[in-house]
């Protein structure tokens, strides 16, 4: 009988450092939202590549930030921690040429001898090796790393080597998940996750942090599924940002979502879109349960 292995790996690292971009190139499927605003991912989405003999079960974990600013940002916070416990190894994500106190602080969360491989991404934007390796040498003695490996994850380069340096971490164990299967999170909460992406990218600074993307209604038929989503804010004055004059911010938000959509499911989507206040929701003790 061959051997199989499996395992769970956590991807960490301070806002804005790639780590959606990371698992999305790993796996060969966009399923972790992308965008430069801090901590766009909320829940820890799970990401399944299976190659060969190993099955590799990757955790993007929201962006650790060292400034607690709400009930909000203090239950992702905790999701760093808690994805860090039970894992067979860790890849912790930082910018190339760049490591701040933000990336102290993530450094801090790291168990005693856990299997902690340093993943350097962005390092195209570096001019030269010799600049890397000064990089990699200033940083390398912070943690007893497994090893250190450098990427691109935006163009896809350095992923086979990551997959290598991870898969001695691997344990001996039959697959979890069916070979064909990316994600382990259902097709509302992916819908959901495309409408979030498409209000950071298109309202930028204008978008309220503390909001939600309900899928209301998701129906599957044989010639199109319907989507039927409410964006909840917390205040009267945050509707009308993401409406847009006379509604044209919410149908570009909602026209980029059903192209998504449908290039994600592989079919026909109807999408309705609302915005709906409630008030102190990002603040309500059901609504960060979700986030543990």
């Amino acid at each position: 009988m061959i051997k199989t292995y499996c395992g769970f790996v956590a991807i960490i690292g301070r806002p804005n450092v790639g780590k959606s971009t990371l698992m999305n190139h790993l796996i060969g499927q966009k399923i972790s939202i992308t965008s430069r605003k801090p901590q766009t991912t909320r829940h820890k989405v799970t990401g399944v590549y299976t190659a060969e003999d190993s099955q590799y079960i990757f955790v993007d974990t929201p962006g650790f930030q060292n400034k607690y600013l709400t009930k909000l940002n203090q239950a992702l916070n905790q999701s760093v921690v808690n994805s860090l416990s039970n894992v067979d190894a860790i890849v912790l994500v930082v910018e190339a040429g760049i490591f701040n106190s933000a990336d102290e602080e993530v450094l801090k969360l790291l168990p005693v001898n856990a299997n902690v491989i340093l993943c350097i991404n962005k390092n195209d934007l570096l001019k030269n090796k010799d600049e890397l390796n000064s990089f990699t040498n200033s940083i390398a003695n912070k943690y007893p790393f497994k090893s250190v490996i450098a990427v691109a994850a935006k163009h896809h380069n350095g992923m086979e080597e990551l997959l290598i340096a991870i898969k001695p971490h691997l344990p001996e164990s039959v697959f979890l998940y069916p070979e064909e299967q990316l994600t382990d999170k259902s097709s509302k909460f992916l819908a959901s996750e495309i409408i979030r992406e498409k209000l950071f990218r298109y309202l930028g600074e204008e978008l309220p942090y503390s909001l939600m993307v309900d899928i209301d209604k998701f129906e599957e038929t044989p010639t199109v599924t319907k989507v039927y989503a409410t964006i909840i804010v917390d205040k009267d004055n945050q509707k009308p940002i993401i409406i847009g004059k006379g509604g044209e911010k919410l149908k570009k938000i909602s026209t980029e979502s059903r192209l998504d959509m449908e290039k994600l499911f592989d079919t026909k989507i109807h999408l309705e879109v609302w915005v709906k206040v409630k008030t102190g929701f990002a603040d309500d003790v059901r609504f960060l349960k979700q986030f543990e």
